[in-house]
């Protein structure tokens, strides 16, 4: 039974239908909530069809429907669409109805919510940190009372209490800044990759020079990322202000490894890594370092696109470019990743792990740094990379949605008809390592 007075007769609306907007619908209507949803009116028939076996579901034509009928709405659109979109249906909101949305983006979201909600309505928005195929149970989920009584924040509670998720209370400044200290720099390196193994006309994974754990990661999170659908990444990268001086500085931290790498810079290299080790990692004698490693030794090791790899041939010594910049990106920074493991994605801690795995284990870090310095084995990949973070970069920096829109898709088209199977690998080595940390 619903925790509330009159919870029988509480709606729930969803403006929004894709990937996540659906997870929601299912989620919240298999725990008993009456949901009311639409998309774009185009849609209808479709979603009618989808959802015409769920009893709880109520497909409606447009959002105007859904906002007069519901009791708490959730905008599950893109971030660059919120604005427009809640300034078409928010004046229909019903009287002293609770609003929230699901971008991954708070500042426009908010922005739309104070300009064209009426003056009576609640504001709760919610961000669940992870993809819709994802199970949420044990995941973050932002919850930001922005402007609401403790009863209609009880209520949202309530209602998104059967995703199972584990509740982070926070302001929507802080959840911007830590959504990109956990994600932009993040996805700015998967990116680059792809766009680095497209530029050479590689599937990385066929050959013998991507071979291992690391490698592992980088291949299937970079084809996870690439399989899904471009605005999730734009939207957190272009439109929130924390993530800008991000991705600059990875650009530039990027670059600059780079050339001391071309030009044969061995000590300033290792002196300028060897710091930003400390700044993220902590000495090695400090209590930090003696933490608990996110992966466990081999969890990803058995994650190989290539079945002929497997056990098969050695890892080729690499440099590592992109881990490397990673780091030297946070220190500069002053970010700390691991401050904000509460709200990390699996795919950041993920990618934390194997970055940690590298700079904490024995020797590993040293032989990198000499592959820098000594071996062109990767040197034509890291020169793509290079070229690919500084073009995200400026994307970025000038707030090119269409740009970003058409570099995204051309490389997401050389990769699709890889995906297939690539998608599924990559679903089960997130389970293994989020099946780790309960251990």
């Amino acid at each position: 039974m619903a925790p509330f007075s009159g919870a029988e007769d509480f709606v729930v609306g969803l403006i929004g239908m894709g990937d996540m907007g659906k997870m929601y619908a299912r989620r919240l209507s298999s725990a008993g909530w009456r949901i009311m949803a639409c998309d774009r009116e185009e849609k209808y028939e479709e979603l009618v069809k989808e959802f015409g076996n769920h009893k709880n579901v109520q497909i409606l034509r447009n959002g105007h429907l859904v906002s007069r009928a519901s009791n708490y709405i959730i905008y599950s659109v893109e971030a660059a669409a919120i604005g427009r979109v809640v300034a078409q249906y928010g004046p229909s909101t019903r009287l002293g109805a609770i609003v929230g949305g699901q971008t991954s983006c708070k500042d426009p979201e908010i922005k739309a919510f104070e300009e064209h909600l009426p003056s009576d309505v609640d504001i709760v928005s919610c961000h669940s940190l992870h993809g819709p195929n994802i199970d949420p149970r044990g995941q973050p989920l932002v919850l930001i009372k922005h402007r609401a009584s403790d009863a209609s924040f009880t209520k949202v509670e309530a209602v998104l209490r059967c995703l199972g998720s584990k509740h982070v209370y926070l302001t929507a400044k802080e959840h911007d800044r830590i959504t990109a200290d956990t994600q932009a720099v993040t996805h700015a390196a998967f990116l680059s990759m792809g766009k680095a193994w497209h530029a050479n006309q590689q599937f990385p994974w066929e050959g013998t020079r991507y071979v291992g754990g690391i490698e592992n990661v980088k291949i299937n999170l970079m084809l996870r990322i690439y399989a899904q659908k471009w605005h999730v990444y734009a939207g957190l990268a272009i439109l929130n202000p924390e993530a800008h001086k991000q991705i600059n500085q990875f650009a530039k931290s990027t670059t600059e490894l780079f050339y001391l790498m071309l030009e044969g810079r061995r000590d300033e290299l290792r002196e300028r890594v060897y710091a930003a080790k400390e700044k993220v990692f902590g000495r090695e004698d400090s209590p930090k370092w003696e933490g608990k490693p996110l992966l466990p030794d081999g969890v990803v090791d058995r994650f190989s696109l290539n079945p002929n790899a497997k056990g098969s041939t050695p890892p080729l010594p690499n440099n590592h470019l992109s881990l490397l910049a990673m780091v030297d990106c946070w220190s500069a920074l002053g970010i700390v990743p691991y401050d904000h493991m509460i709200c990390s994605t699996p795919l950041f801690r993920l990618w934390l792990g194997v970055t940690e795995h590298l700079f904490r284990t024995p020797g590993l870090l040293d032989e990198c740094l000499r592959v820098g310095i000594e071996d062109n084995t990767f040197r034509r990949d890291d020169l793509q990379f290079t070229i690919a973070a500084s073009g995200w970069a400026e994307c970025v920096a000038l707030r090119q949605f269409e740009t970003w829109r058409e570099r995204f898709a051309v490389t997401q088209k050389f990769f699709e008809p890889r995906f297939e199977g690539a998608v599924e690998i990559g679903q089960a080595m997130i389970r293994a390592v989020l099946e780790s940390d309960k251990e």
